[in-house]
């Protein structure tokens, strides 16, 4: 072994600019791929008689000194546990290199002590360090340090781990560790690392400028899977949001696609949420005043990741002074809301209406995608309270029309309101069932507005079929009334009342006047083949009763 000589305390040209200039993860370049073989070596050595024997086991497949780190840190990270009952215990225990090795558990000063020692054995200059930690939002410190770290002198500066962190983690009431590997704190770019470590002395922040106890409390608290899930900002800045006439608004920047969720009191009823190319935003609405938990977690989207699961990556307390009731959202509401990357990797692209709400006087709205080939669209429209719809009904206020490659969605709203108009695809190849894709949130206060349903189409109704007239599925009794109907591939087009009247080919369209007066129900029937004697029914409409 070599000897080291003692370390040199930090100096400028180990400083890193404070605020993260959202780089790197690390403090210096660290090819993972490249450790890969070096990690799983130092994983499987086994000597625990001595830390000397260790330390020559680990340094037989090391060269560089950024080997020799790491080879000590795999080590430690998956063979030495935290010591729940020590920490209850602090007078029964060691945190003497030997005894740590020996018992193969510890707390952070133990770990600390022993990555040390071993440096020091493998001559790399290395530094216990103490101070505070940080566990939760809105934390404040007094008095002594409370946990242990390490700097380790590399490629001519300093640099920051932690290995007690990054062996895994105790549960809230330090009665359990379970071991989970954290990558993140090995070698943490020192902007990162100050979000959740406060040394002593504050030469070892390796900032500059260096933040003060008062700042280092006051900030928002990210946890590793904020940056390990390529989270680069979020807004506000502070733990504690106050509402705004009953609103506060959080967003988050990210480097690519990623799915969000977040839970108000546990529930996320009381949020709107989209999603944007790069990050997320949410409106939270709280429905009662005081002081609520939000909590935003956050999954990657790649296709292969599906068994990856939603990680809390933000906590906020928000404070509400003032409950705006008018945005009470449907319990059918899903989150996210609107259009965005998601819908589009799904087909929809180039929506007419890019917000999650839309708001209509006269209760009547359209929205218009471009679709890729091959989608099959089921849309349905959704209320709360007394006059919510039933499944049938609820899709039958909805028309999709189909001309070429887009599909236009008209939706009349039945009464005023608050509505969820969901979209759901599947491809036509496949026999299966639709998928959820998104929804809006369609609002309506004209309470004048009463639409009934568009009339009832059956299987025989295909898909680039266009009702031009009449659009509403609620005849009036006793009067002419004017059909207009694009079809193609058609022999003849009847339309059965209490009579029965054939319709005429005129420029694509189907066309004549049926009389409503003595029945109930109007059908559209057609004749697909000339030589057929069967008609099937195409369109139902219902008649007003006298």
């Amino acid at each position: 072994f070599q000897r080291t000589e003692a370390p040199r305390p930090p100096g400028a040209k180990d400083l890193h600019a404070y605020p993260w200039d959202k780089s790197s993860l690390k403090s210096m370049p660290v090819d993972l791929q490249q450790l890969e073989k070096l990690d799983a070596y130092a994983l499987k050595v086994n000597v625990t008689n001595s830390v000397e024997e260790l330390v020559k086991a680990l340094l037989k497949q090391a060269r560089t000194d950024l080997e020799k780190v790491r080879a000590i840190w795999m080590w430690i990270c998956h063979h030495i546990e935290y010591d729940v009952v020590g920490y209850h215990n602090k007078s029964q225990l060691s945190s003497k290199p030997r005894d740590v090795l020996q018992m193969g558990k510890s707390i952070c000063e133990g770990y600390a002590e022993l990555f040390e020692h071993m440096c020091s054995l493998a001559g790399i200059q290395c530094k216990k360090l103490s101070g505070h930690a940080k566990g939760h939002a809105g934390q404040t410190f007094t008095g002594d340090s409370d946990h242990a770290w390490n700097a380790v002198y590399l490629e001519g500066r300093w640099h920051l781990l932690d290995s007690t962190w990054g062996s895994g983690s105790v549960d809230d009431s330090f009665t359990k560790f379970t071991y989970r590997y954290n990558e993140f704190y090995f070698l943490t770019h020192p902007a990162l690392f100050i979000n959740n470590h406060f040394p002593d002395n504050s030469n070892w922040q390796l900032l500059k400028p260096t933040l003060t106890l008062q700042e280092f409390e006051n900030n928002m608290l990210h946890n590793s899977n904020f940056y390990t899930l390529g989270l680069l900002a979020a807004h506000p800045e502070t733990p504690v949001i106050r509402t705004v006439n009953g609103k506060a608004s959080v967003s988050v920047d990210c480097r690519s696609s990623t799915l969000f969720k977040f839970k108000l009191k546990g529930t996320d009823e009381h949020g709107l949420m989209t999603l944007k190319k790069h990050g997320m935003e949410l409106d939270i609405y709280p429905q009662m005043t005081g002081s609520h938990k939000l909590e935003i977690f956050a999954k990657p989207s790649k296709a292969e990741a599906s068994d990856d699961v939603y990680k809390c990556v933000l906590e906020y307390v928000v404070e509400c002074e003032s409950v705006d009731a008018a945005m009470r959202f449907p319990k059918e509401l899903q989150k996210p809301v609107g259009p965005s990357w998601f819908s589009e990797r799904q087909g929809f692209l180039q929506p007419s209406h890019k917000e999650p709400i839309l708001h209509t006087n006269d209760g009547r709205c359209s929205l218009t995608f471009t679709l890729r080939k091959d989608i099959s669209v089921l849309t349905s429209l959704h209320s709360d309270g007394s006059g919510s719809l039933a499944e049938d009904m609820g899709r039958r206020h909805v028309l999709q029309i189909y001309r070429r490659n887009q599909i236009e969605l008209k939706v009349h709203l039945p009464h005023a309101g608050n509505f969820v108009l969901k979209i759901y695809s599947k491809k036509k190849s496949d026999p299966g069932n639709y998928d959820y894709i998104f929804n809006y949130l369609i609002r309506c206060l004209n309470t004048e507005v009463k639409w009934p349903a568009f009339p009832k189409s059956y299987i025989k109704w295909l898909q680039d079929y266009e009702i031009l007239e009449p659009l509403s599925g609620l005849l009036p009794a006793n009067r002419n009334v004017h059909f207009k109907l694009k079809m193609h591939g058609i022999a003849k087009v009847l339309v059965q009342a209490e009579n029965t009247y054939p319709l005429t080919l005129n420029k694509g369209c189907w066309e004549g006047t049926c009389n409503t007066s003595g029945c109930r129900e109007v059908f559209v029937m057609v004749h697909e083949n000339a030589n057929h004697s069967f008609y099937s029914q195409v369109l139902k409409y219902e008649v007003e009763t006298q």
